[in-house]
């Protein structure tokens, strides 16, 4: 009897887990054993949970200053919490006080998430600001991008944050709509390959992005934000729904952001159909939700499709909103108490919260390092990657008679006028405001690289971005006046919606109507062409505009999309040859309002039907009447001070079976005098199709520098997969038959077709 008394007090002190495994020493919590299976230690801290804390870890608390944390989070820990006001010094300081304070003064210890944007750098105050998502979609080098996010990483990294809300796999094909600038582009696989470069540079500082916004959120009914998007079930799983499927399958991000808009009249935030059969189901990703802001609260607010708050709580719960950062979580805990609300739907939220904290190892250690911020934030070399970002991401679009680069000794004054002349302008989402002191605006840049030259710079701003003022404009033309040649910087700005932006002409919430410069731009433009002085136009802008008057009345048109705090160094290296511009054009420019949307990837129906006789103002035809509907300048171009000249392309295998892969070698000779980078683009088009299908499909690109008279061979690839289509059965299939191969510098300047068969 004794020894069998002993023997159960032996096996008292052991647990089996849910896995088989023992663990010794039940003075310590499992959920707290490192060694542990991330699934045993989250079931053994879930059942030790009250309600109360488990409602809380579905919920975001906003931070405040350090010594606020007590009054905030009064001992109670939350999912995740952010911090958008402070200098990255300060916030990293914050956060290892509410660390410490979460894993000691809350009764179970719980770490919590620190979560912060990371579009372009970290929203934190002087962190480094590098190119906004648009200009990282210009470069065409996605592994570019994977070391500028792998630099931001290094950033949030020391500052304590665990999670990027970033980034933004929206396709661009309204250009109305003012976060055009958030995004990649217009083209699905472009997004999908820079999202995934993005994301796994992020993972190196072991951060978690948060792909957004899931999904269909880039097209809104006239632009607005927020709009319904229309479209069917093909249109979503063709074209919206791809970056997201690659970037899940190839990164596994621990976290996806709702959107806060519908889909063909359907709330996102709101469909279980859509967060968990499709996110979950089809997509296999394995994290957790996070709401866009009062993507929740606008179920009943804004779609009307709950009557109350505690019916637009449940709805996203069973739907698959697993954290939510407004206020209608707060409700949970009385639907329980009603008997509304099944308690498996919060555990099963909790349970994914949690995972991710194991997962990323925040219960052993959610610190940063505060005592090296100085050194990582804002370091020289991270302001040296901005600015290489930058210089790949600005677009050259015309260049008559080689007018740039500059010739410097040319020249004994330019005039440098425009809205945009001697301002910097970050876009949305980057911590700062307006403020020139807070990166290199174009004058700034070209006085440093003109430096001790005799070179005078007249610079006058003719007009503001946005009014009708034109009272300043004679200021400008004088400037020009008096000057060799004339520099007119253009476009538009925004700002962080969370700093009151004043007189914003794109970025969330600043949609425009027209596509026509704003303000009286254009009324500048024509004055200082009637000077009779050579006119370079510099576009900075978050979209592109219906620009046909620049395009035929500049000498020079060279577009950078917000391209960080080292954008004015940039425009100024690449007008006077310091830089070779590689840019391309990411998303297209209409001719008009009336033209758009004018994305490359249309199907053939769409476009150029054999009665199309495109008219002019002159002689008004048909389709349109007045214009032709193809863009002003299309996707997929961008000129260099290189010339690249096409010489071969050979396709490996003309005749493959659906498990097989499209190699392709092309070789490229750089005819110019100077080293330069070409971005060789391969598109596909399903000559016949039981559906309708695209006049073309961008399936792989590289971006290669060439030596000033060399010649390369450049491989691309293409998996026989990414030829398929979903069929009218909606089922994802390869048809067998023939692909046009298409292989040049741009969507509308095609060098080689090659044709390949299916079995």
């Amino acid at each position: 009897m004794k020894k069998i008394t002993l023997g159960l007090i032996s096996l008292s002190t052991l647990i089996i887990t849910t896995s088989g495994t023992l663990k010794t020493n039940p003075d310590t919590p499992l959920y707290k054993d490192k060694k542990a299976p991330v699934a045993d230690r989250v079931e053994d801290l879930l059942k030790r949970m009250t309600l109360k804390e488990k409602v809380e870890q579905l919920q975001n608390r906003a931070s405040g200053s350090a010594d606020e944390i007590d009054r905030i989070f009064k001992g109670e820990s939350y999912g995740c919490t952010h911090e958008m006001n402070r200098s990255a010094a300060e916030c990293a300081d914050m956060y290892q006080k509410l660390q410490t304070y979460m894993l000691t003064k809350t009764r179970l210890g719980i770490p919590i998430l620190t979560a912060a944007e990371g579009i372009e750098g970290i929203l934190q105050n002087n962190s480094t600001i590098f190119p906004q998502e648009l200009a990282q979609g210009s470069t065409f080098n996605p592994a570019l991008i994977n070391r500028m996010t792998s630099a931001a990483g290094d950033e949030a990294q020391v500052m304590g944050i665990h999670q990027i809300l970033s980034p933004v796999l929206d396709i661009a094909r309204e250009l109305r709509w003012g976060r055009v600038e958030e995004t990649f582009g217009e083209d699905p696989y472009l997004i999908a390959e820079m999202g995934v470069a993005f994301v796994k540079g992020y993972q190196k500082s072991s951060i978690t992005c948060t792909p957004k916004h899931f999904m269909a959120h880039g097209s809104p009914s006239g632009g607005l934000n927020c709009a319904n998007v229309s479209g069917g079930e093909r249109e979503l799983r063709s074209l919206y729904m791809y970056p997201f499927k690659r970037v899940i399958a190839e990164t596994n991000p621990l976290a996806v952001m709702s959107c806060y808009s519908s889909y063909d009249g359907v709330a996102m935030s709101g469909s279980a159909y859509y967060m968990t059969d499709i996110l979950r189901g089809e997509l296999g990703f394995k994290g957790y939700v996070y709401s866009d802001w009062g993507s929740v609260d606008r179920l009943q607010t804004f779609h009307h499709a709950v009557d109350s708050q505690e019916d637009a709580a449940k709805m996203a719960l069973i739907a698959g909103i697993d954290l939510d950062i407004d206020d209608a979580y707060t409700k949970l805990e009385g639907l329980i108490a009603s008997g509304k609300l099944d308690l498996k739907y919060i555990d099963q939220a909790v349970r994914r919260v949690l995972t991710v904290k194991f997962n990323l190892g925040l219960f052993e250690n959610p610190y940063g390092d505060p005592a090296k911020v100085a050194k990582v934030v804002h370091s020289a070399a991270n302001v040296a990657m901005a600015k290489e970002v930058a210089d790949e991401s600005a677009i050259l679009l015309k260049n008559n008679n080689n007018i740039l680069p500059l010739n410097l000794s040319k020249y004994k004054s330019i005039a440098v006028v425009g809205p945009n002349s001697n301002q910097t302008i970050f876009g949305d989402y980057a911590w700062t405001e307006r403020n020139p002191k807070l990166g290199t605006t174009l004058l700034a840049g070209l006085k440093e690289v003109i430096g001790n030259k005799a070179i005078t710079l007249n610079q006058a701003e003719g007009c503001d971005w946005w009014s009708q003022d034109k009272s300043h404009i004679a200021e400008a033309v004088k400037a020009v006046e008096q000057s060799d040649i004339a520099i007119v910087a253009i476009g538009t700005r925004s700002t962080f919606l969370g700093r009151s932006p004043k007189n914003s002409t794109s970025g969330e919430g600043f949609d425009l109507s027209s596509l026509e410069l704003p303000g009286v731009q254009m009324d500048l433009l024509k004055a200082i062409k009637a000077t009779g002085k050579p006119m370079v136009v510099i576009f900075i802008a978050g979209k592109p505009l219906a620009m046909p008057w620049v395009k035929d009345n500049a000498d020079a048109v060279l577009v950078q999309w917000y391209g960080g705090e080292k954008q004015g160094r940039t425009l100024a290296d690449i007008l006077t040859g310091v830089v070779n511009p590689s840019g391309h054009l990411n998303v297209s420019f209409p001719r008009s309002t009336g033209n758009s949307p004018s994305f490359y990837n249309h199907y053939v129906t769409d476009r150029n039907e054999p009665f199309d006789q495109p008219g002019s103002p002159e002689e008004p035809k048909g389709h349109y009447i007045f214009d032709r509907p193809d863009p002003l300048w299309a996707f997929g171009e961008g000129m260099s001070y290189s010339n690249f000249k096409y010489v071969s392309c050979t396709v490996k295998d003309s005749v493959l079976n659906e498990n097989g892969t499209i190699n392709v070698e092309v070789e490229i000779e750089n005819t110019g005098n100077r080293d330069g980078k070409e971005v060789v683009q391969l598109y596909v088009r399903d000559k016949v199709s039981s559906v309708a299908t695209p006049v073309q499909q961008l399936k792989a690109f590289k971006k290669e520098l060439i030596k000033a008279g060399a010649r390369v061979k450049i491989n691309l690839h293409v998996p026989v997969s990414e030829l398929g289509l979903y069929n009218d059965r909606m089922k994802y299939v390869v048809e067998p038959g023939e692909f046009d191969i298409q292989v040049g510098g741009a969507s509308n300047q095609i060098v080689f077709h090659k044709t390949v068969s299916v079995k």
